[in-house]
């Protein structure tokens, strides 16, 4: 018999997938960002770069999530 998923468990549709990925890549294409120029306020592009990234992952996240909530009301 297969074992069932609990009633809270949310599928992944194509959009939240797809919002959840944007971050990770961002991140991961490492010789996209990886250079000293340009600077701002004495930080390098790298840093500034993935410290960016950080904020903005939540807010992905937290996007996939409000979007899953929504399509599984319906």
């Amino acid at each position: 018999m297969k074992p069932q998923p609990p009633a809270c468990a949310r599928k992944l549709g194509p959009l939240q997938v797809a919002l959840l990925a944007v971050p990770c890549i961002a991140v991961l294409v490492v010789p996209f960002y990886n250079r000293i120029d340009p600077v701002l306020f004495g930080i390098p592009f790298l840093y500034w770069w993935l410290g960016l990234w950080a904020p903005l992952s939540s807010l992905f996240i937290a996007l996939a999530y409000k979007t899953s909530a929504q399509s599984s009301l319906q």
